[in-house]
């Protein structure tokens, strides 16, 4: 099996060859490109073909969302995990809104890190679990207060789920993972699989952040 193919960008330089040399510290990982900031992540053809970013928000230039934005132009499957120093609601909302299936702070455990890489590979996402309720909770409020056409058409989506699906996005909402939902569920991890792909398709969700995001916005956790 081919490693997995990681870009890192960040301004510091410090930041980027301690991440690098974790990252190729492990066999089924390997380090393919860097970049200072968005621009030059943006025009690198090493890091847009990557299979994970691990992406600076506050970057000179250009900064991290933008540079997310950017590159998932180029390459839409493309996995973004956005790392920062700043604990803030609004640096996670905007790194999801421009398509980031992850958000960790750059102070998270090595394992942590490594494990989120792996995870966003395999099309989970990931969010700091420091950062996930307040977050969520923040997402919920504007769209109850002001419904759209947005939130209609999720609603819609949601309608269409079955009883197990809506279980099982439920579950996910928790931040279960795949074998949790199963254990909870009485059900294998190969069903549970096959019910959130069926999940993330009815709700026309990039990945497993954004369905628990809908999850959140339309009230059903």
């Amino acid at each position: 099996m081919q490693p997995i193919k990681v870009a890192i960008v960040d301004d510091q330089q410090l930041i980027r060859s301690g991440l690098s040399m974790l990252v190729n510290s492990r066999d089924d990982m390997t380090v393919t490109g860097e970049a200072s900031n968005g621009q030059e992540a943006v025009h690198s053809a090493h890091i847009r073909a990557a299979d994970v970013v691990l992406m600076d928000v506050r970057m000179p230039v250009m900064d991290g969302i933008a540079a997310t934005k950017g590159l998932l132009e180029h390459n839409g499957a493309l996995k973004i995990i956005v790392l920062t120093t700043f604990d803030l609601d609004e640096y996670a909302l905007d790194a999801i809104d421009a398509g980031a299936s992850g958000f960790l702070l750059k102070d998270a455990p090595p394992e942590q890190l490594l494990g989120a890489i792996t995870s966003v590979f395999h099309g989970d996402a990931v969010i700091a679990p420091s950062t996930t309720k307040r977050l969520l909770e923040h997402l919920v409020t504007p769209k109850r207060s002001t419904p759209s056409a947005e939130y209609d058409a999720e609603l819609a989506a949601l309608a269409t789920l079955t009883a197990r699906e809506r279980e099982v996005l439920e579950a996910m909402a928790e931040g279960l993972s795949n074998t949790e939902i199963a254990a909870k569920l009485f059900v294998s991890a190969t069903t549970v699989k096959t019910h959130v792909g069926k999940v993330l398709t009815k709700l026309g969700a990039r990945d497993r952040v954004q369905a628990v995001v809908l999850a959140y916005r339309t009230g059903i956790v």
